[in-house]
């Protein structure tokens, strides 16, 4: 069984998205795609891209959904990746060490001389958040760009995950979630930041910060939040109240 780091990383690098800027655009998905098909970690493989069959690995999805109706409905894009667990049962099941988690910041990774593309990692996600590449018949998943945030060669304002430096409305936000005075740890202060299904006990990195509430005019006051993001549903049982009716 691989284990996890025996201390906690005194960093969490992870990121922060802002589910009320979000416009579903994908360009963060295809950033994704580009630049871990192109770069170290790649490729990417593609099956039949043409053709009407066409199936390929992607390590960033947009998820859409419409709630609501007339007045009151709006969409709600969710992005969703690797979350980066502090407790990643995805490393624990390998049986080869080929997922690990690095001990000084708390990604989580593949070795792919390693992995012998046998599953175990995406059953126990629950996030669905591990893809097979077909073409290299190993296990794929967001890796935070490492390639680029520890390339020293990079300027500072280059050194980010590919996702976060193409969003065209500033709605993803990587940094030290570790360090409460980051400015990804106060915008989960101040917006009421939340885990992706908590119930798991995974204790994923990244965080959402929820919609906010419509507006029937531009400058009248509104809460923070759309309602309480409770710990037992999160951002999934919100949803399901929304496209509930309730």
């Amino acid at each position: 069984m691989t284990m996890l780091p025996k201390e906690a990383p005194p960093k969490r690098l992870g990121l922060v998205i802002d589910l009320d800027t979000c416009v579903g655009c994908h360009a963060c998905a295809v950033a994704c795609k580009e630049w871990n098909t192109g770069g170290a970690m790649g490729p990417l493989s593609d099956i039949d891209p043409y053709g009407a069959k066409a199936r390929g690995s992607w390590l960033n999805r947009i998820h859409g959904f419409e709630v609501g109706s007339g007045h009151e409905g709006r969409s709600v894009y969710f992005p969703k990746s690797c979350l980066h667990c502090a407790n990643a049962e995805c490393v624990t099941v390998c049986p080869t060490g080929a997922s690990y988690k690095r001990e000084e910041d708390g990604i989580v990774l593949v070795d792919e001389d390693l992995c012998i593309g046998c599953g175990l990692c995406a059953w126990a996600c629950p996030y669905g958040a591990r893809e097979l590449d077909e073409g290299s018949g190993v296990m794929k998943k967001c890796t935070l760009c490492v390639d680029r945030i520890d390339n020293t060669h990079l300027s500072e304002d280059e050194r980010l995950p590919a996702c976060v430096s193409v969003c065209p409305v500033s709605a993803r936000h990587f940094g030290d979630l570790a360090d409460p005075e980051s400015k990804v740890s106060r915008l989960v202060a101040e917006r009421g930041g939340f885990d992706l299904m908590p119930e798991t006990g995974y204790a994923p990195t990244n965080k959402y910060l929820p919609p906010r509430p419509k507006r029937d005019s531009i400058g009248e006051g509104a809460p923070a939040t759309l309602e309480p993001v409770s710990p037992e549903g999160g951002f999934l049982g919100w949803l399901d109240r929304r496209l509930g009716g309730a």
